[in-house]
């Protein structure tokens, strides 16, 4: 796909945008629930993506180092007993790199629900992606994550 100069500084199309919303819709999903999958999410990212965060002392490259991160947090929520975990993504900002890649900002409400107790927020987070688009659709090469109320 070639993308025009103009478009460089501006948002991508209606389609792109579409397209984009349905990837996160996808990714988030594969977290969501009582029995979420792990391998699914990682194969999201790009083979030597980086995923960092406020919360973590050094980033994750790569779907091994991401995929161990991962598990863990996962086990550490389920601990706590049978819980269904959502994530609401929202305030979607996208937009286009001379690449032909895509920065895409949002927030994300992560939460859990004990069976038969109380929805909980676990907490806020802004979302920065670096998106590349392979033959198979969007994939994360970069994802940075600012946990609210942490270090910077």
């Amino acid at each position: 796909m070639t993308v025009s100069s103009e478009l460089l500084t501006s948002v991508p199309s209606a389609e792109i945008y579409h397209e984009i919303l349905q990837f996160y819709a996808a990714q988030m999903s594969l977290l969501d629930g009582a029995d979420p999958d792990p391998d699914g999410w990682v194969r999201t990212f790009t083979a030597d993506a980086v995923l960092d965060s406020n919360l973590q002392d050094a980033p994750d490259i790569g779907h091994v180092a991401i995929l161990g991160s991962l598990r863990d947090g996962v086990a550490r929520i389920h601990a706590a007993g049978p819980l269904d975990i959502r994530h609401w993504l929202g305030m979607l900002d996208v937009r286009w790199q001379p690449d032909g890649s895509v920065r895409a900002r949002s927030y994300a409400f992560p939460t859990v629900t004990p069976y038969g107790g109380p929805l909980a927020l676990r907490g806020h987070v802004r979302c920065f992606d670096h998106l590349v688009r392979g033959v198979d659709g969007w994939r994360v090469c970069h994802r940075y994550l600012a946990a609210d109320s942490e270090p910077r």
